[in-house]
């Protein structure tokens, strides 16, 4: 019995966005060869411009937001000379003062950042291939260009195990250094060879995943057209010709994050994929779906642990939740969490990623395969459903929620309110939910680490229940959560709480 997909209906799609008269006119673009020929979006302006609410750096140091294929907040600080690729930020009254354009070279896609950073927005398609389910030989790549690239093992990426039991699917993955987007099919056939049922998926590979979500729609029309034509490849060779990245010319082609943006364009940076396949957004999905758990994944996410999610096909829905628990650490104040793991999304994985994620320190992945529940080395947090839980017993505290985490959702819940009412009554179409709930933690990480830093850079550096409280953190209820988070950190504090005592 094939069961349909439980994903929402696309939205209009379109490869460039249209330009919203709302915003300001985005940066003219200059004239490419053909050899540079690209979509790139030009309704953005990859610039730092605004720092979180309430909180600003100190000192002289300047810090730029960086969204990276994590899809996060990172701080970046800046050296003192405005180094390349580095766009220095510069303090105006309450605010950011957005940098001069450096030049107006024809060359030059975005004036004042560095070619390694214009190449990073551009279209990066690396690869485009077609995988096919053959009852004798199993999942197998039956066409890819271009022709020499190494897609071992995306023949199981691109199609999830149990796969055959749904009519279609979306899913996220990882190649190496790469990111790759998959449209999988299953089309019921009169064809005793094929067992009555032929599947297959069309996917791209990319070095980040944050533009990925623009060939959605056709790849899924590409997907439906080789089951109805299988071998008809002309349309996707054309469309790599058009997208496929030129490398850059020096270093390793690895790409560790994409050009900075504004905070104020939160939703066009960080979460574009979020707009797509769910109408509602995935972050309103997903708050919908763990409810208070959150708080307990928020935790888990800030000390940077190795998560894991189970669940059956589809997957598509469950690679968006691991977007946003990645979502759940972001935090944008300069220096912080420079010395700790990054939380990688790893997206969906199978057996054949057991080696890579022995390496990992830090991930957020899903599986459709239970045997991982097994493989409890891989992990530190493992989620079932709704079900959360952890095999390392000094985190088993953290499985309980707490009165703060109590009002720390409540509170969450309460914005989502507001803002869903502002949009019903008063038509606010300025907000929505993603940039609420990612504004939200970070605010809410930004507090407790300005705290941990003032105190860490006082005289008596002593963390007492009053700094707890006002961190919005229980004092007993956290007190393994916060010796946890000082020790990843490497924050230097004593911790005091009712006559309890460790440094």
């Amino acid at each position: 019995m094939v069961k349909k997909s439980d994903r929402a209906p696309l939205l209009d799609w379109e490869e460039i966005p249209p330009p919203d008269p709302n915003q300001a006119a985005p940066p003219a673009r200059e004239e490419e060869s053909p050899a540079e020929k690209s979509s790139q979006p030009v309704g953005r302006t990859p610039t730092a411009t605004a720092a979180v609410a309430g909180w600003s750096s100190r000192g002289n140091t300047d810090a730029t937001i960086t969204c990276s294929p994590a899809g996060r907040l990172t701080a970046v600080v800046a050296s003192g000379d405005g180094s390349p690729g580095r766009p220095r930020t510069e303090h105006s009254g309450h605010g950011w003062k957005r940098p001069e354009p450096l030049g107006t070279d024809r060359n030059v896609l975005f004036p004042g950042l560095s070619l390694r950073d214009q190449w990073e927005e551009k279209d990066q398609i690396v690869a485009v291939f077609v995988v096919t389910f053959d009852t004798r030989s199993g999942n197998m790549v039956e066409w890819r260009l271009p022709h020499d690239m190494n897609l071992d093992g995306v023949e199981f990426k691109s199609m999830a195990s149990g796969s055959h039991r749904i009519t279609n699917d979306f899913i996220y993955f990882r190649k190496g250094c790469y990111f790759g987007l998959a449209c999988f099919a299953n089309m019921p056939v009169e064809s005793e060879l094929e067992r009555g049922a032929r599947m297959k998926s069309v996917g791209i590979l990319s070095p980040s995943y944050t533009l990925l979500y623009r060939y959605m729609h056709f790849l899924e029309n590409q997907v439906r057209h080789q089951l109805q034509c299988p071998g008809q490849y002309s349309p996707l060779e054309a469309f790599y010709e058009d997208k496929k990245a030129v490398l850059p010319p020096t270093g390793n082609g690895l790409i560790t994050a994409c050009p900075t943006w504004s905070v104020t364009t939160i939703n066009r940076c960080m979460h574009p994929e979020m707009k797509i396949t769910h109408p509602a957004g995935c972050m309103s999905q997903f708050i919908q779906f763990f409810g208070e758990q959150i708080m307990v994944l928020w935790k888990f996410a800030l000390l940077r642990k190795r998560i894991l999610i189970f669940s059956p096909p589809p997957v598509g829905v469950v690679c968006y939740r691991v977007y946003c628990c990645c979502c759940l650490a972001n935090v944008s104040l300069p220096g912080i969490g420079v010395t700790v793991p990054e939380l990688r999304p790893f997206f969906y994985v199978n057996i054949a990623d057991i080696a890579a994620l022995e390496t990992e320190l830090s991930y957020v992945a899903c599986t459709t395969e239970k045997i991982f529940e097994e493989k409890k080395e891989l992990y530190d947090v493992y989620i079932d459903n709704q079900n959360v839980k952890t095999h390392r017993s000094h985190l088993q505290p953290l499985l309980r929620l707490n009165a703060a985490d109590k009002e720390k959702y409540r509170k969450l819940s309460e914005q989502r309110q507001m803002l869903l009412y502002s949009q019903e009554v008063d038509g606010d179409c300025t907000s929505n939910e993603e940039d609420l709930f990612i504004l939200f933690f970070m605010e809410l990480n930004n507090r407790i680490f300005q705290t941990l830093s003032e105190v860490a850079g006082s005289i008596d550096p002593t963390l007492t229940s009053e700094h707890v409280r006002a961190m919005g953190l229980d004092p007993q209820g956290d007190h393994s959560f916060l010796v946890d988070l000082l020790e990843v950190y490497g924050i230097d504090v004593t911790l005091v709480i009712d006559n309890l005592c460790c440094s």
